[in-house]
């Protein structure tokens, strides 16, 4: 299943979250695979895609962000997928 991650830092939280991206890479825990990540310029906002079929895997990765990020998690569907939403 794949799901649509985006993020918000908290803004007293932006140089902590910068250091802690460039000492770990923000990279999942085992159980989860992230496809892409994007980071929206000039803003404390970004967004990527992951794969998963294991829930507490991506709750395990968000959540050790989540002292300093706010997180939105969408599950989301490909065309393939969305026809098969419409009967196709």
């Amino acid at each position: 299943m794949q799901f649509l991650v985006s993020w918000t830092i908290k803004p007293e939280h932006r140089d902590a979250a910068t250091a802690r991206f460039v000492e770990t890479g923000g990279l999942p825990p085992e159980g989860a695979k992230m496809l892409g990540r994007w980071h929206f310029a000039g803003s404390r906002e970004g967004f990527l895609i992951a794969e998963s079929d294991d829930a507490v895997a991506l709750s395990k990765w968000t959540y050790a962000w989540s002292d300093l990020l706010s997180f939105r998690i969408v599950p989301i569907v490909d065309d393939e997928g969305f026809k098969s939403v419409l009967g196709g």
